[in-house]
């Protein structure tokens, strides 16, 4: 029995030798170099483990010269346009101007369960004096405080009684003051915030109540190292104009603003050229002008306009730096802006996709590693900070482009690196599929930051006051994508190219460079 097992193996081991040497043989003839194409053997019938292999990897190699179209709708390492036919069925901004020059705008969504109705005011704290400084964020307070039909009280239980939400803020440009509510409550917000914008009564008890409220959110501000930050910048990038001001003003003048300031600030700003009443939801607009025609009755005609104001005291921008160290503090925060693009200039677009290019990043979100903005790939792998945020700020004559960063004192030195580097870059090499990556990003966070009707009326309310009208989405959504690469290169040699800068830092930052070399890295020495 043994032997015959033997005799068997013996056979099968000659067998598959003969067979390997056959295949061998055919194999090398199959590949020789001295042999043509037109000579070649056919492939052998038998294909080897490692073959199957070759094959394997040419298949998908294949694939990869040509993507499944399914790939690169999803996950293409090229983005491709976005198509954006569907906002062209958008609801229409339709906009009345009264004789007194007053513009009422609605968007009506007539599907919508509420509404935001609210009042835009083309003035700001740019638009103070030294000595009053802090009267309209004063102001905006006080608007709540009672008016000669309701009082304090009587106005808080009736928004209340009708479940809405009345808000106002004040910018360096703009007052607002506006209520969300039911569809059922428009025409009775529009009358409180008419009642509220027209009478309100600024009784001296009240004023000087309301002087504790805002020195006590001074001290809160201050605590807010970002917000500090920030006014400081304003205040070294716009040295002795009215836009380095801060909103709260000093606490020297809160402490002495009276009745009369208020009542001038609203004599001279609070005009209908200078208004619009804007709403958004369920609200229809041939009812909504007639019910404005009726409340809104006692504003000025006056016009003078903003423009006008501004080209009196223009906003100017310096170069310079502003740096306060306190060890006590864990994080360094800076901010590093150069001069940027006015509201109505066509390189803002131009900027708002380069903002978008460079990102921003916070360490406690994960996928920094693969975003698209290189700045923000080599801050996240490097862990070179905890958060980074580029912004673009516009106004009426000026604006601010920079990035905002907070980091650990001995990674100061290698982020400024890259700050910079990331910055200048833009005006010598951009790629197109990084600038096609921006335009998509940013139409869709314009989308998304429009999910509401406060948001809506917002920018109804902005967009009349900064450009007179409201610009459609769609016409938005082209100036985009008419920004290529060439165009970002041309407005990063305009404002970033060899610029000065304004530099603003608070906390350990005895490592931050210096404002000279920053300023030396707005440039490239190539040869």
């Amino acid at each position: 029995m043994k032997q015959l097992l033997t005799l068997a193996r013996r056979s099968q081991i000659r067998l598959c030798l003969n067979q390997a040497i056959r295949l061998a043989s055919s194999a090398v003839a199959y590949v020789s170099p001295f042999t043509t194409p037109a000579t070649l053997s056919p492939p052998p019938p038998h294909i080897l483990p490692y073959d199957n292999a070759a094959e394997t990897v040419n298949s998908k190699l294949k694939k990869l010269e040509n993507p499944d179209s399914r790939f690169l709708k999803y996950a293409s390492p090229h983005p491709k346009l976005a198509s954006h036919d569907h906002i062209l069925s958008a609801p229409e901004t339709r906009v009345t101007t009264l004789p007194n020059g007053l513009r009422v705008a609605t968007e009506s969504n007539l599907s919508a369960k509420t509404a935001t109705v609210g009042v835009w005011i083309d003035a700001g704290s740019r638009f103070e004096s030294d000595s009053t400084n802090g009267t309209a964020h004063f102001l905006e307070h006080m608007l709540f405080k009672g008016t000669e039909r309701r009082s304090r009280r009587e106005l808080e239980e009736e928004i209340e009684n009708i479940g809405g939400q009345l808000n106002a803020y004040t910018s360096r440009e703009h007052i607002t003051l506006y209520a969300k509510v039911l569809d059922t409550n428009v025409n009775q917000a529009l009358d409180i915030l008419a009642d509220v914008f027209q009478n309100s009564e600024f009784r001296e008890a009240r004023i000087n109540e309301e002087r504790n409220v805002i020195l006590r959110e001074m001290q809160e501000v201050e605590g807010e190292i970002q917000e500090v930050v920030l006014d400081h910048l304003h205040a070294t990038a716009f040295q002795h104009t009215p836009l380095g001001r801060t909103i709260l003003g000093p606490a020297e003048n809160i402490k002495s603003i009276t009745r009369v300031d208020l009542q001038n600030f609203i004599k001279n700003h609070f005009t209908a050229p200078r208004t619009v009443i804007a709403a958004a939801g369920a609200v229809k607009h041939e009812e909504f002008v007639e019910q404005v025609k009726e409340s809104f009755t006692n504003l000025s005609s006056d016009s003078t306009s903003t423009s006008q104001l501004v080209v009196e005291e223009p906003a100017n921008f310096t170069g310079a730096e502003v740096r306060i160290i306190n060890d006590d503090l864990p994080l360094a925060q800076f901010a590093v802006a150069f001069e940027g693009a006015s509201s109505t200039d066509p390189d803002s677009v131009a900027l708002m996709v380069m903002q978008t290019m460079l990102g921003s990043w916070n360490k406690s979100v994960g996928g920094g590693k693969h975003m698209g903005s290189e700045l923000a790939q080599k801050v996240a792998i490097s862990e070179l900070a905890e958060s980074i945020m580029t912004f673009n700020t516009n106004y009426k004559d000026t604006g601010l482009f920079g990035i905002y960063a907070v980091a650990k004192p001995d990674c100061l030195d290698d982020l400024a690196h890259a700050i910079t580097y990331a910055v200048t870059k833009l005006a010598y090499q951009v790629s197109e599929d990084d600038v096609t990556r921006a335009r998509n990003q940013l139409k869709s966070s314009l989308l998304l930051n429009m999910n509401g009707t406060t948001p809506v009326a917002e920018d109804i309310g902005r967009q009349l006051l900064t450009y007179g009208r409201r610009i459609p989405t769609a016409e938005l959504f082209a100036r985009i994508d008419a920004v290529d690469a060439s165009t970002v290169k041309y407005v990063a040699n305009k404002y970033i190219y060899d610029k000065d800068m304004a530099i603003s830092a608070i906390g350990p930052i005895q490592e931050l460079p210096d404002y000279n070399w920053f300023r030396r890295r707005t440039y490239w020495n190539r040869y």
